[in-house]
């Protein structure tokens, strides 16, 4: 889902009059960039997302990893482990376990644009893996990927569904962009939710508690926080709903009332009608024959697929090939 372990926020504000936050807001269809549901608040939401009933990726692509990372280990003998949009890297120590049982792993490399999030987590697996080389690296995967260190052969794991969050064209771009920092031979590890039951998806992305209600208006906190607006997170309503022409879950904000919002950090007014929406997040399902495809079409050749029991989520290893 979202950027579960996500990209958040960038490291620094976007400056005033440029940068996606704008762009989104000022156009016809109001929009905003997910990797703005995270901070600290963000983070912890999202953790507790992951233990609802309802949101099943989590606990699928767990059930994946813990029946497969031995052969991800053993096809790879991968020297370094990359994982982008780490946060807890708790799906990662399945990874981690079979690879130094395997023997020849040497580093991990998690990279998230969360410092904190990033600060704990490395400090936690560096003590309970106290022979490998972790190397967190601060940065946003969809432009930082040049920052990324470690021996060869590496394996970059990008889990959780995230790769969904991106529209076709943005997709088609960043598979190539980890294919570019890679030589070849080399390997993505890539989660997939896969196209399901309309009930059981929407179902995902509005629980019953509310949880993932807060976690979509937390966008409009870390704004506040980071560029001084004045959103009222409470004038707005969670909405969600399956787009079956698209395959995807949209995420929308939806105005309670007219209201005008001040952004000083991005040099924004922004005026909200009546009940208009603000497109937070698309979640893309896939169906396996489109994500081989798709990897192809980005120079990369699958050489294994793996589904849960229930067939809910689909995770392709995959190897770069000549471009």
């Amino acid at each position: 889902m979202f950027y579960p372990h996500p990209p958040a926020p960038p490291p620094s504000p976007p400056p005033p009059g440029g940068g996606p936050l704008r762009a989104g807001l000022t156009a016809g269809q109001k929009w905003l960039p997910p990797k703005w549901f995270y901070d600290a608040d963000g983070s912890e939401l999202f953790e507790r997302i992951t233990a609802l009933p309802e949101y099943y990726p989590t606990r699928s692509e767990r059930e994946v990893l813990a029946t497969r990372a031995g052969d991800v280990a053993q096809l790879t003998g991968a020297h370094t482990l990359v994982e982008l949009g780490s946060g807890s890297s708790e799906k990662t120590r399945l990874l981690l376990d079979a690879f130094t049982g395997h023997g020849t792993l040497e580093a991990f490399v998690p990279l998230d644009v969360s410092e904190s999030a990033l600060a704990e987590a490395t400090a936690a697996i560096s003590a309970d893996y106290p022979k490998l080389d972790v190397r967190g690296v601060v940065g946003d995967f969809t432009q930082h990927l040049d920052r990324l260190p470690g021996g060869q052969p590496r394996v970059v794991a990008f889990l959780g569904g995230t790769i969904g969050n991106f529209l076709p064209a943005e997709r088609a771009a960043f598979l190539r962009s980890v294919r570019d920092v890679l030589d070849e031979g080399e390997w993505l590890l890539l989660g997939t939710d896969l196209v399901k039951d309309a009930g059981v998806l929407e179902r995902a992305y509005d629980d019953a508690a509310g949880v993932t209600a807060e976690f979509n208006r937390n966008v409009l906190r870390v704004i506040n926080t980071r560029l001084g607006a004045d959103f009222d997170p409470d004038a707005f309503e969670h909405v969600s709903y399956w787009d079956a022409e698209n395959e995807w879950i949209e995420m929308r904000l939806r105005s309670r009332g007219w209201q005008t919002v001040e952004i000083p950090g991005a040099g924004l007014t922004v005026e909200f009608a009546d009940g208009e929406h603000i497109r937070t997040e698309i979640s893309a399902k896939f169906r396996p024959g489109g994500v081989e495809a798709e990897l192809g079409s980005a120079g990369f050749a699958v050489e294994r697929w793996w589904t849960d029991s229930q067939q809910r989520f689909g995770v392709s290893l995959a190897r770069s090939v000549r471009g």
